[in-house]
């Protein structure tokens, strides 16, 4: 039943019919609420409707304690933070007590004496359910006093309260979480000897300080995040502990460069203004999200250590403010990615990965380059035909005039600075080129990307050469100059 925060005292709280709830039946009963009427607690979450989320939903309703378990950037942290949704808006506990205590099922000393005292007019204050979340990260400097608690000799001497009296004991994070969600980020590195005090508080509920025979019936989910153990040096999650979370759910990247996409532009920083001055191509982005994709699969990669999904919310900011930079440069009003511009995109991905030692040995800035490369590779062959598997003679090679063109000894040389009008003058000058993407279908606006991917895509595959120079990008026949090269020295 939904409770006013405007009651006040202990006695309105009996006389509105308000009757104690564990938290994980509040959970559960908000979870099936939500089902019912079709609504989605996880929103914004891609990716895991088939996966990980039914799975959590399921460890909701069976009351469990729950380890989700995946690489980084698999958004195990904002999975836990949104289960605050399934908390009731409000909950009262007695005012003025440090374990939040619920007025009608109170567990502390403190709240117990506050009743005795008042009865019904003890006073009562209302939690809201953004404020029922804890979370720690779990380092190797964490002790037992943090989480659990410890004695405190300076309450027990200011208050000349003796060290037998359990009111001496100063809480952990662990007891004040007491009726909220409480999450461990990063479990295997807390220290083994930390983790087996967690046992007796995820099995029975209850804990233990420095010899207090205090039992404290704790109401907590815990939620405990960690990486796979077979990845982490730093340390593993010990097996007791293991065999007293009840669910553990593996997290998983995105499984379609869509998903990834929207992800992306979900969680990219760009300022208003920007985004309504700058275009971001759809193949523009298929292709930097592929590069993560690349990257995952790399032999250059320690696949352990798994590629973030920051690698492309990264990428596509750093491509953006390329965009916003030439276009103040020019004086434009607006303006539209474009694949040379995704050297700005390196610095996103050279501290995203780690690298093994056939990928230190290349080196961060030619392993972002190779990623690119074959991203570029994956999308010009899912767009238009492999130019290395012609058929000769039985087909009309589709590049031929292209290729004609280049041969004739003309090249095209692309710069991050180029504006707009000069941009598409470049692409418009190349024989063929408009003809062959017009042949295609491609989304309406994207021409000029697509002209751009066929020379990228030509060059890939050494049909034509590509080298840059600086912030140029110049496609040419390299047979062509080389002969150019050759009667130039013959005449001199």
């Amino acid at each position: 039943m939904a409770l006013s925060p405007r009651l006040k005292t202990l006695g309105e709280l009996r006389s509105s019919g308000y009757q104690p709830r564990s938290l994980k039946d509040e959970m559960r009963d908000n979870l099936l609420e939500n089902i019912r009427s079709g609504q989605s607690v996880f929103q914004g979450i891609w990716g895991f409707d088939q996966t990980v989320i039914p799975e959590l939903e399921r460890a909701i309703l069976s009351r469990h304690h729950v380890l989700l378990l995946g690489l980084r950037g698999q958004a195990k942290t904002r999975l836990a933070r949104m289960m605050t949704r399934l908390l009731d808006e409000w909950i009262p506990y007695v005012a003025h007590t440090e374990l939040l205590d619920d007025p009608l099922a109170p567990i502390s000393r403190q709240a117990q004496d506050l009743i005795l005292e008042h009865g019904d007019h003890t006073p009562i204050s209302w939690l809201h359910r953004d404020d029922r979340y804890v979370e720690k990260l779990a380092t190797p400097d964490v002790s037992i006093a943090d989480l659990i608690g410890d004695i405190d000799p300076i309450k027990a001497a200011n208050e000349k309260i003796a060290f037998s009296d359990e009111r001496v004991i100063h809480f952990g994070l662990i007891p004040r979480a007491h009726r909220c969600i409480f999450v461990i980020n990063e479990l295997p590195d807390l220290q083994p000897r930390i983790q087996v005090a967690l046992f007796n508080i995820l099995q029975e509920g209850d804990i233990q300080i420095r010899g207090f025979k205090k039992r404290l019936d704790l109401d907590i989910h815990f939620i405990f995040t960690a990486n796979p153990e077979d990845y982490t040096n730093r340390g593993s999650i010990i097996t007791p502990l293991k065999d007293r979370i009840d669910s553990q759910i593996l997290t998983h990247y995105p499984e379609d460069p869509g998903i990834s996409k929207q992800i992306t532009l979900q969680e990219a920083r760009i300022h208003p203004d920007v985004a309504n001055r700058v275009i971001v191509p759809g193949i523009v982005h298929d292709i930097l999200e592929q590069i993560a994709f690349e990257a995952r699969e790399s032999e250059y990669v320690d696949a352990k250590s798994g590629v973030s999904a920051r690698l492309s919310i990264s990428a596509y900011e750093n491509l953006v403010s390329a965009v916003e930079r030439r276009i103040l440069s020019s004086n434009e009003g607006h303006g539209s990615a474009r694949i040379s511009d995704f050297w700005a995109v390196i610095p996103a991905i050279t501290g995203k990965v780690e690298l093994v030692y056939e990928g230190e040995q290349e080196g961060p800035y030619q392993v972002a380059l190779h990623f690119i490369h074959q991203a570029i590779r994956r999308l010009f062959l899912a767009h238009f035909p492999n130019p290395e598997k012609l058929k000769k003679g039985r087909e009309a090679d589709p590049y031929g005039t292209i290729l004609a063109w280049f041969s004739a000894g003309h090249e095209v040389s692309l710069t991050s600075n180029d504006s707009e009008v000069a941009y598409k003058t470049k692409l418009l000058a190349v024989s063929g080129l408009g003809e062959l993407v017009r042949r295609h279908s491609i989304p309406a606006g994207e021409e000029l990307a697509f002209m751009e991917l066929v020379l990228h895509g030509l060059a890939e595959f050494q049909q034509i050469g590509k080298e840059q120079i600086g912030n140029a990008m110049r496609f040419k026949d390299d047979l062509a100059e080389a002969l150019s090269e050759l009667d130039e020295d013959d005449d001199n």
